[in-house]
């Protein structure tokens, strides 16, 4: 198969297999969003949904965020890990908020790069799924899964991004990113992985694996 009828098969496979995606961050709007991907770096998305509703009860909103110390939130969202990067990026992201951008959250890659504890990554799924732009967020699992299909050489994430972006149309990037991060979680794990039973690694998987 050529690169591009793999990515086909992969399309095909994964509408097959997953026809309706939902992010799997509990959010109800784009701040809530932003904030739970900048916990989930690191950290399942299982452990992010168990402590938003703690950090959200006392602030959901950047107003109300910025009134709590970076201590405050610290304590709250230890069990997500790297708590105190992402407590200091999560108050520092809201009051840029409030200052550069009227207490709304930017609809701009470019600004959301800018702001503490966000990277390409969380911009991009900030975009996408918040606000519909197209964005295609590469993370461990894509970044994997891309590799193993043969859809890219694999050499760093920005690689993959790229590679991907070529392959699939723009209007199939947002319902493919949350497919791919689902098929790997599911079928295609980074450890204790058989590409003999893996139903797309089966069909067009890198010789590599099966060595």
């Amino acid at each position: 198969m050529t690169r591009k009828e793999k990515a086909g098969f992969v399309a095909e496979k994964l509408t097959e297999l997953y026809p309706k995606t939902t992010i799997p961050l509990d959010h109800t709007d784009p701040y809530t969003l932003l904030v739970a991907v900048v916990l989930s770096a690191q950290c399942t998305d299982k452990k992010v949904n168990e402590i938003t509703p703690l950090l959200f009860a006392q602030a959901r909103t950047p107003q109300q965020m910025v009134k709590l110390s970076v201590e405050e939130i610290q304590d709250i969202i230890r069990p997500c890990g790297l708590s105190p990067m992402k407590s200091k990026g999560i108050h520092g992201l809201s009051r840029i908020i409030l200052e550069e951008h009227g207490g709304e959250v930017p609809a701009n890659m470019a600004a959301l790069e800018r702001m503490p504890g966000v990277g390409h990554k969380t911009a991009s799924v900030v975009m996408v799924q918040a606000f519909g732009m197209p964005a295609f967020p590469v993370d461990t699992h894509i970044h994997r899964l891309a590799w193993r299909w043969g859809l890219s050489t694999g050499k760093s994430v920005e690689h993959t991004e790229a590679d991907l972006k070529k392959l699939f149309p723009k209007e199939r990037w947002a319902d493919l990113h949350l497919q791919m991060i689902y098929f790997g979680r599911e079928y295609c794990p980074a450890k204790a992985h058989d590409p003999h039973t893996c139903p797309i690694c089966s069909i067009i998987g890198r010789k590599e694996l099966f060595a």
